[in-house]
């Protein structure tokens, strides 16, 4: 699970305003779909799905996605992988390398600012549930 990679668990959730999350769409107030609600309550954290038609809210998202695209998934594009766990492998290898790189304006690594921000996260429960 998201959080269990990550070790912790975020104040607030910014999620897409995704059919599946959310059940009826709404600017200011959104109704949460049921086991998505259970889930914030279960993990002490916010569910603030971004507006509907704001892709402001959601542009570092989208970034991070042109950028898994293309610096995690395009270098195995060629490559035949015969499991899954082998496919995973693969995904996490080019995953810690480019989180290790460092960004161009900044100078420091996705991994590093973490490591920074990290701190601000909520231990995960006991149990998962």
């Amino acid at each position: 699970m998201m959080f269990e990679f990550f070790g912790g668990i975020p104040s607030a959730i910014v999620p897409d305003n995704l059919k599946s999350g959310v059940t009826k769409a709404n600017y200011y107030d959104p109704e949460i779909n049921r086991a998505y609600l259970e889930m914030s309550l279960h993990y002490d954290a916010v569910i603030i799905p971004a507006r509907p038609n704001k892709p402001k809210d959601k542009r570092k998202v989208e970034n991070g996605v042109l950028n898994a695209q293309r610096r995690i998934l395009a270098p195995l594009r060629d490559k035949t992988f015969f499991s899954i766990e082998e496919l995973n492998l693969a995904i996490a290898a080019e995953l810690k390398e480019y989180n290790d790189r460092p960004m161009q304006k900044i100078l420091k690594s996705r991994a590093a600012l973490f490591e920074e921000e990290n701190l601000h996260l909520k231990p995960l429960p006991e149990r998962r549930d």
